[in-house]
Formats: structure tokens, sequence, C-alpha cells
């Protein structure tokens, strides 16, 4: 099964009340959302659980391209946590990653499914990516 999903994560305050929001589309293009909201967290936290939930919702082993708008979550799954995993969650000036048990959940729901990440830019005419922050922002209320 091939799966296109569009993830974000907002906050009113840094830290404050935040909401993240996925879309998940099928091969027909048929359209389902799922979103949630959480107090005293962070948009960084957001934008990770946005994917995490999602992968969750993937019950069969699946191709997924996973957009997001969020180039800390999108380099940080490609790229940064080959490091951080081989410094024992240390980031590059030594400091322990921020958001690690996060980070432990996206990489353990990805190794389930074929996932590609794609990096989209935010507020830039893309339909689902404004959908999707439209949803999030609205669990920041």
């Amino acid at each position: 099964m091939k799966l296109k999903i569009y993830t974000d994560g907002a906050c009113s305050g840094n830290p404050g009340k935040g909401g993240w929001a996925a879309i998940i589309l099928d091969n027909n293009s048929n359209q389902s959302s799922i979103s949630g909201s959480e107090n005293n967290t962070t948009n960084n936290r957001m934008e990770l659980l946005a994917p995490i939930m999602a992968l969750k919702k993937i019950k069969k082993k699946s191709d997924i391209t996973i957009f997001t708008d969020s180039k800390y979550v999108k380099d940080g799954i490609t790229d940064w946590i080959k490091n951080w995993k081989i410094n024992n969650w240390k980031n590059s000036n030594k400091k322990p990653v921020k958001n690690k048990d996060l980070w432990i959940k996206l990489d353990n729901a990805c190794l389930k499914h074929k996932v590609n990440w794609k990096w989209v830019k935010a507020h830039a005419g893309n339909k689902y990516n404004n959908l999707v922050d439209e949803l999030a922002v609205s669990n920041t209320k």
C-alpha cells in the first residue's frame, strides 16, 4: 500500500498549549485526518508527535511518504539521529538530545514501514500542508 501523510505541529506560546495533526491519503486519494493537543508543550514536540501518531494508525506494512514543513523533524530523522545513536543520544555540542523520548518513538515507528521524508515549504499554497496546519493550530486554542 502506498500512502502520503502530511503532518504539522503548532504551539500557542513555546512552551504553551500545543496541537498536532496529520492527513493520511491512500492510493485512491481517500483522506482521513487525526489530530490532538497537549498542554505545556513545545512546537518541536508537536511536530514530532504528528508523524508518530500517523504512523501508529497504519497497521499494514506500507510504502509511505511523509510531508513535513519542519526541517527539525526531517533532518533529525533522516540524518542527525544516526550520530545521536552512535554518541549515546548526545548532540554535536555533547549535550543530551532534546525530545529523545519522541525521537525514539518516531524511529521505531518508521522501522515498521518504508518511509520517505519530504520537506515542504510552510504557507506556500500546498493544499494539504495548509489543511494540516489549520488542524494543528485549531488544537492550540
